[in-house]
């Protein structure tokens, strides 16, 4: 018989996807089911049916896979916070290690890339060292503030949450009692009123420094002193309250425009024994601590011996390339958002770094002025975005030449892609390496070293 809509199955979950279900078959059909861990026997109501595939929902869990556990978070899975809750974190990591090894063989056609085993996190909770945290109006008029339920924009009241410091706690404890005396209104996305949008807060893990950031529809809040007066009161570190300004109708977080209510406008952090200075726009690893492992994989297969030039593509704020400046000859960036470039300067320049310089243009026009000068990289750093680097881009780095390639990726299956495109131009990927930044969740980010085949 053929999978029907309401239907109750029985399934023997085999595997998990890169959004957290779990997957089984009736009758050769694949049944997607979240909150499911491999090994469950469950039943299962289909709630949607495709030509290939159908969704379910978890019935009754007949026999439980050993890789189950109690989730510790009350949230969950109300929250979209969190994926991987119901199972340990042993088999979290080995279903993202095997994800990665999926994609490099399925879609890169890699069968013989050796992949180390994945680099998971001392500390699975509370690493996190920023929140964005949307705000809205309960069914009783109240506001409330959390995170996204799956796959929607409603917004679930979460007071606390494991993947957070601490410290965040006592920052959304604050901003709610505050609240309940000034009544800002909170924003509304369908209608495009309102006034309170997000509260959105960074933190230093190694130096302990706080920013909180209110996101405004509008040029301010009511009460803003009062804020940070009770801020003060409550929140060890504190270094920074801005309000940010943003009366797009987007479901971008973060307007352009920011004004500082007290303190700095920026914190600071050490990444790798470098100082950063973080403002409420600049891009910063979420997970300090797995950044370090990653940034370190990195300049392993770098290579460097002091006589390279270094090209990061995607150099952001310049987290990456300064940290391997060190051994570098010369470190070159490339970023197209003008506000990380500026970023980028100013943190070589606080750490004392002076042969590091950086780019404001796209891959092909900094490909171009450097050839110009008769600059010519020996290694390449590509961090692209989730949508990895492409055809063209991947045209342009193996155009330069360089001796060998570090691709950090935060996606399994556009790196396949990009490193098939890769190979078809002389670079063949050598060795993997996944890392877990984002416990708890579905993402994995993976170092590959690619050198070029001698002819």
């Amino acid at each position: 018989m053929s999978v029907a809509k309401n239907q109750v199955v029985e399934l023997e979950i085999t595997g998990l996807t890169a959004q957290g279900s779990g997957v089984g078959r009736v009758e050769g059909m694949a049944v997607f089911v979240p909150a499911t861990a491999q090994g469950d026997v469950i039943q299962a109501k289909i709630l949607k049916v495709a030509k290939n595939y159908a969704f379910g929902k978890v019935e009754e869990i007949l026999c439980p896979s050993p890789d189950r556990v109690e989730s510790q978070c009350p949230q969950f899975p109300k929250c979209g916070g969190c994926l991987t809750r119901h199972i340990s974190y042993e088999a979290e990591l080995r279903a993202k290690e095997q994800q990665v090894k999926d994609a490099l063989t399925r879609i890169g056609g890699f069968s013989d890339l050796e992949v180390l085993p994945i680099m998971g996190a001392d500390c699975p909770n509370h690493y996190r060292n920023k929140a964005q945290l949307p705000i809205a109006a309960g069914a009783d008029g109240q506001l409330q503030m959390g995170f996204y339920a799956p796959h929607s924009h409603r917004v679930v009241d979460a007071p606390a949450c494991l993947l957070q410091p601490e410290t965040f706690e006592a920052v959304t404890d604050t901003v709610r009692r505050w609240a309940k005396k000034f009544q800002p209104q909170p924003y509304d996305e369908r209608t495009h009123t309102g006034k309170f949008r997000h509260l959105y807060i960074r933190y230093g893990e190694k130096t302990g420094e706080v920013m909180v950031c209110l996101v405004v529809n509008g040029n301010g809040l009511k009460g803003e002193q009062e804020l940070v007066r009770m801020l003060r009161e409550t929140v060890p570190g504190l270094k920074s309250v801005v309000v940010n300004h943003n009366r797009e109708r987007t479901n971008v977080i973060l307007g352009k425009k920011c004004r500082t209510v007290w303190g700095q406008d920026f914190i600071t952090d050490e990444l790798c024994g470098l100082r950063f200075k973080i403002s409420p726009l600049s891009f910063y690893q979420v997970n300090r601590s797995q950044a370090e492992k990653l940034y370190g994989i990195a300049k392993k297969y770098a290579g460097l011996t002091g006589e390279e030039t270094l090209l990061d593509l995607y150099c952001g704020t310049g987290t990456i390339g300064l940290t391997m400046a060190d051994q570098a000859k010369e470190v070159i960036g490339v970023e197209i958002v003008e506000d990380a470039v500026r970023d980028a300067w100013e943190n070589a320049r606080r750490n004392g770094i002076a042969n590091a310089r950086f780019l404001c243009a796209d891959a092909p026009k900094a490909a171009e002025q450097l050839a110009k000068e008769g600059v010519s990289p020996d290694v390449i750093i590509l961090d692209p975005p989730r949508k990895g680097c492409g055809e063209a881009l991947v045209q342009v780095a193996a155009g330069m030449n360089p001796k060998r390639i570090v691709y950090v990726s935060c996606d399994p299956a556009t790196l396949a892609r990009d490193l098939k495109y890769f190979a078809q131009r002389g670079y063949t990927p050598r060795q993997a390496v996944p890392v877990d930044l984002f416990p708890r969740t579905g993402h994995v980010e993976t170092v590959v070293l690619m050198s070029k085949v001698k002819e």
